[in-house]
């Protein structure tokens, strides 16, 4: 009985990890070729959050750059994650691919009206020389709460996957899922639908070095930041069905490194933070200093910026927010990225006074011990969460009241504060989540609306003469 082995390789969750994508690029690219002139065919995806906007350069180009590097590799299909759905705007992400030389696979994001996105597909088939017909299909993780205020409107697992496996199935021999669900929603699936023989994960960054095998099921991920590179061999026997499969991943760190690749890894860096320069926002006649410890200048201006976004009298942010000072004169867009590099929408947040009051409390119960915690994940992409700080509302030391602009809050009254969304997601403040009427504000993200505060209140005009102002 003849055989034809079927090479899969995947990366997920790069998050823009620049740094690791010269050796990526090498080994796919190299092995790839290593596996056609054996004769075995060799497919190549990518399973979301590619890019970040942390990273300057895919700032700088709205992920563009991203989608360029991409294309020098050939990739025969991608599916999107939440940064990519989430940290771009509706337009931006509409128009993200338009020059992507791959396939974006993608079966539960919809327009409001009810139509597919214009720049994915529903599914793929590939067919190998020798006649194997590989389904490939695509799922994101369908936050409700951030991607229907974004302009999008996703569906559950359980709701789509059987009608896009009615679709595809009769018409290919292997299934293959590009992923971005998180671990345990590939295991439900793999559970529920045994039809799909292989999953490939991401969004919850697990790394499974042989793949696991669930039922009829192969898993396969690959950690997080280009730091290892997946790969699935599959067997198919002469009726085209998959009789084995396994699974492996390379380490990235332990890949030969070139002379040039640190040099390509800076430009990356230099060509993302000399585009941000290019966008001038505001001239400063001082400097906003911070400190992540105690309230700052930088602070009060970020919280009446808040404020005017939200329409709001009052706010709520972290010192850990601001990574560094604002200096006296000229702010960019790079400035203002290297402060606050978080992938940070803002919040309206509605509380009754009882609720309100309860906010404050666990807020105060929390303090100390947020002063110094180092936050990881959730859009936070600095060190230490830091010292929360209050416009608009204040606690009296010892007694537990809480007042809105000097009056003691009312029970019954409604309230309403503007915050970063970061704070519906983290642990620490479960009444924002469990009784707020939360609105997301979007598209702009934290450092977006605190440029835009300071263009108004410190314009570019004011750096001319008087002359010429």
């Amino acid at each position: 009985m003849a055989f034809e082995t079927i090479q899969i390789m995947h990366i997920n969750d790069l998050h823009s990890h620049l740094e690791n994508w010269p050796k990526i690029k090498r080994f796919l690219t190299t092995q790839r070729a290593a596996y056609l002139a054996k004769g075995d065919p060799t497919l190549i995806f990518d399973i979301g959050d590619a890019e970040d906007r942390a990273h300057p350069l895919t700032e700088a180009t709205n992920g563009q750059a991203n989608v360029a590097l991409f294309n020098e590799i050939g990739f025969d299909g991608v599916t999107i994650g939440n940064n990519e759905g989430i940290g771009n705007s509706h337009d931006q992400l509409e128009h993200l691919y338009d020059h992507a030389n791959f396939d974006v696979i993608l079966g539960n994001l919809f327009e409001p009206d009810g139509t597919r996105p214009a720049f994915a597909k529903v599914d793929k088939i590939i067919t190998t020389p020798s006649g194997t017909r590989v389904g490939v299909l695509g799922l994101t993780a369908p936050f409700f709460l951030t991607y229907i205020p974004n302009g999008w409107q996703p569906k559950i697992v359980q709701n789509i996957l059987p009608q896009l496996l009615a679709q595809i199935q009769p018409k290919c021999d292997i299934i293959v899922l590009l992923s971005h669900l998180g671990l345990e929603m590939d295991r439900y699936i793999a559970k529920h639908f045994p039809q799909i023989q292989i999953i490939l994960g991401a969004h919850t960054h697990h790394l499974l070095p042989v793949g696991e095998r669930r039922g009829q099921t192969m898993l396969g991920a690959a950690g997080k930041y280009g730091e290892y590179i997946g790969e699935m061999t599959l067997q198919v026997n002469d009726q085209h069905q998959l009789v084995a499969v396994s699974a492996q991943v390379q380490k990235t760190a332990d890949l030969p490194a070139e002379p040039s690749d640190k040099a390509t890894i800076k430009q990356f860096q230099t060509e993302g933070h000399h585009l941000l320069r290019q966008e001038q926002v505001a001239w400063l006649p001082e400097p906003l200093p911070t400190d992540y410890q105690k309230p700052t200048k930088m602070m009060q201006v970020a919280l009446k910026a808040l404020e005017a976004r939200g329409h709001t009298e009052a706010a709520i942010l972290n010192q850990g927010l601001f990574l560094r000072d604002l200096q006296a004169g000229l702010v960019t867009k790079d400035d203002l990225h290297d402060q606050m590099p978080h992938p940070m929408h803002l919040i309206k947040v509605s509380l009754r006074g009882y609720d309100l009051w309860r906010l404050v409390m666990e807020m105060e119960k929390n303090r100390r011990f947020l002063n110094h915690f180092p936050i990881r994940g959730m859009s936070f992409r600095g060190k230490v969460f830091g010292e929360l700080v209050y416009d608009g509302i204040a606690v009296e030391p010892g007694t537990r009241r809480v007042f809105w602009h000097d009056e003691e809050l009312n029970p019954e009254q409604t309230y309403t504060f503007t915050t970063v969304d970061h704070y519906l997601f983290i642990p620490f403040f479960p009444t924002i989540e469990i009784v707020g009427d939360n609105e997301f504000l979007f598209p702009e993200f934290l450092r977006d609306a605190v440029g835009n505060y300071l263009a108004t209140q410190y314009p570019l005009h004011n750096s001319l003469p008087t002359s010429q102002a």
